[in-house]
């Protein structure tokens, strides 16, 4: 669910499923299912080299990029597991190889990947969370994690509100914050992400839906249900675009306020270029 407050009122609601998977479990599901795959093309497919890309140069809003924050050497090939768990250590969050590691995501269909957003959960081996960190991608492709850990727990899960420092919509400014809630269960997932300037929220997005078990006979109803899903999310998004545009909504250009699009990766080419701290809002023409 989206709904937007400011300055123009407009909502939706679609459906869609999502994969969650445990890190260790990688192979099995692999060898398992005849309908997924992991690191090779099939119906549904997961590849993680998709995911918290580490060993890549983060971008800090400035021409250029500055070097690998993680310390991996460019021939490193380390898992996604090790990759989290890397960046916890790194971002003070003591973790190991024991700790369990849910990714919530959308799979690739048939090749295709646009995935706005994932979720991975941390446990210890206790079965307590003891962080979560929310990867969001935009159309540009370009890539931004924000870590919730323990200082972000409240009594029903995570609450942050960060800045947000990201281009997601051309009809949101870089500059607002995220307010992060995630409510982790067993068998529900429900999740709310806010754009807020100052006080004011102007953007509310949610994602809620409950557990169903992994199987390929799931897979191939969804075929069905949800089908060319991937191609399906990319294509309402630029249909809510059109409908925002057309509602004379302002919007921000993708090379203005470059130095505020920071800690990133995968950078737009947009972002290499000689930054502009003004914004331009650009109405839709008169009727």
């Amino acid at each position: 669910m989206h709904a937007r407050f400011f300055p123009k009122a407009h909502q939706f609601v679609y459906r869609l499923f999502m994969c969650s998977i445990d890190l260790d479990e990688l192979t099995e599901l692999h060898q398992k299912h005849r309908l997924f795959s992991v690191d090779r093309g099939n119906l549904f497919s997961l590849r993680t080299s998709d995911f918290l890309p580490l060993t890549e140069d983060l971008h800090p809003g400035t021409a250029g990029a500055t070097s690998n924050h993680y310390g991996y050497k460019p021939d490193d090939q380390p898992t996604l597991k090790e990759r989290v768990v890397r960046y916890l250590n790194t971002h003070g969050v003591e973790a190991d190889s024991t700790v369990r590691v849910e990714l919530i995501t959308l799979p690739r269909m048939l090749g295709y990947r646009f995935n706005p957003v994932s979720f991975y959960y941390v446990r210890d081996t206790t079965g307590e969370l003891i962080a979560s960190i929310v990867e969001v991608t935009n159309t540009f492709h370009e890539m931004k994690p924000y870590l919730l850990s323990a200082i972000d727990r409240d009594e029903k899960g995570f609450h942050r509100r960060t800045p947000k420092n990201f281009y997601v919509s051309p009809f949101s400014d870089v500059d607002v914050e995220f307010e992060f809630k995630l409510r982790p269960s067993v068998n529900r997932l429900t999740v709310q992400i806010d754009d807020l300037e100052g006080e004011r929220r102007n953007l509310a997005t949610a994602i809620t839906g409950s557990a169903r078990a992994f199987s390929d006979r799931a897979l191939a109803g969804f075929i069905f249900t949800y089908p060319l899903l991937t191609l399906r999310v990319i294509f309402l998004i630029h249909w809510h675009a059109l409908r925002l545009w057309i509602k004379r909504v302002p919007w921000f250009a993708k090379n203005h306020r470059t130095a505020d699009q920071n800690n990133l990766y995968r950078p737009h080419e947009s972002l290499t270029e000689p930054a502009k701290t003004d914004t331009v809002v650009s109405p839709a023409p008169q009727s």
